[in-house]
This record gives C-alpha cells, structure tokens and sequence, in this order.
C-alpha cells in the first residue's frame, strides 16, 4: 500500500477536473505538484492553493522539453489530464489538438523514462467506445471505435502507454473517464448535465439532439477519489491496467437528465431533435473498479443536479456570459509564439 506522503504532479491541474483532484490531494496529505500552460485563462484555479506549503505551481507547455523535465525532476507520481478536452473544441482547433493532445503528451510520456517516477495514470475517457450498437453496457475489452479527433488521440496514447509494458520504468495505469459533471472552481457549463440545469434554471428552452442516446456520467469529486485509489493501489493491480470510471447507476439517455431537472424545474422549456451533430451512444460497465479496486461512486447525477441548481440560485454562477471563455472549453489562449510550432510539431 502507498503512503500519502509523496510527490504528485498534475498535469493539467488547474483544469475543471484537475483543480478537484488538486485540493483532494492536497487534503489527503500529498504534495501536489501543477503543471498547466492556462490555456483557457483559469490562472484564478491555482490561487487557493498557492499558500499551502505542499503545493507548487508551474506554468509550463507540455511539448518543451525544459518544463518537462523541470516538472518531473523529483516527482513520485505523475496524471495526466492535460489538453484540449472534448470534442468540440478539438474540431475547432484540430492543429493545436493534434500538436498538444498527440504530440506534446507523447513526448511528456517520453521524457518520463529519463526520471525515476513511479507511476503513471493516463486520464483517457469513454467516448473512446463511440457508437455502441449493441444493447448493453460495455467492459474495457469492448472494441475501441473512436468518433472525434479527441477520442482518437486518446486512443493513440492509450496504446503507446500500454504498448511501453517490459520497456518503462513507471507503472502507467489508464483510467478512462465517464462524462463529467458538478462544482468546481473552474466550472464548466458545456457539459452536458451541468448546461442543461444552467439553461433551464435560466429559463431557456433547451434544445436536446438525440435524446435517446446513453452516456456515463461521474461527479468530478468521484474522479478525484478514482485517482487516490489508483496511487495508493498495489502497483500488482494497477499497472498496465485499463478502467473505466463511474458507476452503472448514473449510465443517463439525455431525456432522463432532463427528467431529473425537471423535477426541480416542472416548467421547463424543452424541445428535441433526432439526428444531432454528435451521435455517440454507449452505456458502459464498470464492475472492473468495483472489483479490483472496491471503488464506487459515491454522488448521483441526482445529488450533483441539486448541488448545481444550489449554487444558481444563491448567484454564484451569474457572471458566466462576461467570461465564457472561462465557464467552458469554447476557445484557447496559447503564447503567439508557440503557435507557429504548432503545425511543425504534428
């Protein structure tokens, strides 16, 4: 078993999941180590944490071989969370994607086998499964069919990582996340169960593409807990291991989240439409980190509609128009001059 008193670098830890695992961690008793490049201008994500003595902020590009091994020089652990996340923001940026999801996690992944790092947990995600036909919930095994230049490059660094199995020096483990939802202090409303309260709380009428379609969804506090149980596992359980993370209990279509809202909102505008720009549909199992590492999630798409909707209605979410750019992955703010690297780098 692990002991807490080690050092963990986030690679992307100021992100809308990253800044959850970040005060998780830190809570727990590591050290936590953030590299992030702030190219969604969520600098104000680090600013809790910058007085606690076990917290260290870089800003840094991952593709620089400087920050790279600047950041992992005295590391125990190292997650991977950085880059364009999600599908509409990779189509719109697919250069930058390809030379920061592709090419610049690659060589992180690289850079990692000149230092003495432990593990490696790779944050992948379950859009990786694309258009499932069949009806049921589909396991780790189940035949990789990605959709989006998102999925694709996660699927090209899940097997260069599982692929480094008799060569590296680390234990990589590659959790592949469901779709993420709740508070956080770098708060996304482009997501699914968090837009669709932001927009019915606001009185909108919501327009819902393919209502019938399934995904997982986990609370972003789960995910952070996923990565504890990773770290502290046996590396005899996790190493080389690939897990999907959720529970079967929040597998959603999109009517039934709207269904869920509309408890609280009975209301509500909603109009659907079949035949979206977006045709995922999987419903996923998760009994292998149930199994092997008894971990479950403990929050609801229930609960998290609740703590969403609680936290509008006191205002604390009202200035979101003002900064869009911050409240969702719609645009990226990268230094002008890397971006001329960018298509060298692919």
């Amino acid at each position: 078993m692990v002991t807490e008193k080690r050092t963990v670098l986030l690679v992307g830890g100021a992100g809308y999941v990253g800044s959850v695992i970040t005060g998780h961690l830190l809570r727990k008793g590591w050290h936590v180590r953030c590299l992030d490049q702030l190219i969604y201008k969520n600098e104000s994500c680090a600013w809790p944490y910058l007085s606690v003595p076990q917290y260290e902020f870089m800003q840094g590009d991952i593709r620089d071989p400087r920050f790279a091994n600047k950041a992992l020089k005295g590391v125990d652990d190292v997650v991977i969370l950085a880059g364009l996340v999600g599908d509409p923001i990779t189509s719109k940026y697919p250069d930058e994607s390809h030379a920061i999801n592709r090419n610049g996690v690659a060589s992180f992944i690289d850079a990692m086998q000149h230092h003495p790092v432990d593990r490696l947990i790779f944050v992948s995600t379950c859009s990786n499964y694309g258009l499932v036909e069949v009806d049921t919930a589909v396991d780790e095994n189940y035949p990789l069919a990605p959709l989006s230049l998102y999925a694709k490059h996660k699927v090209e660094m899940e097997q260069k990582i599982l692929g480094l199995k008799g060569k590296a020096g680390f234990h990589p483990t590659v959790l592949r996340f469901a779709t993420a939802f709740g508070l956080s202090s770098r708060m996304r409303f482009d997501l699914t169960v968090n837009e669709f309260v932001r927009e019915l709380h606001l009185g909108k009428e919501l327009l819902v593409f393919d209502p019938n379609t399934w995904r997982p969804y986990c609370h972003v506090r789960d995910f952070a807990r996923a990565i504890e149980e990773v770290l502290r596992a046996p590396t005899s359980k996790v190493a080389f291991e690939v897990f999907n993370v959720g529970c079967e209990e929040n597998n959603f279509t999109k009517l039934m989240v709207v269904e869920e809202i509309m408890r609280h909102i009975p209301r509500s505008k909603v109009t659907y439409q079949e035949r979206g720009a977006d045709p995922r549909n999987y419903r996923v199992n998760f009994d292998k980190i149930r199994r092997v590492l008894n971990f479950t999630p403990e929050i609801s798409v229930q609960q998290g509609i609740s703590e969403i909707l609680a936290a509008l209605s006191q205002g604390l979410f009202d200035h979101v128009e003002e900064q869009r750019h911050f409240f969702g992955n719609y645009e990226i703010f990268l230094p002008t001059a890397l971006i001329p690297d960018l298509k060298r780098a692919g």
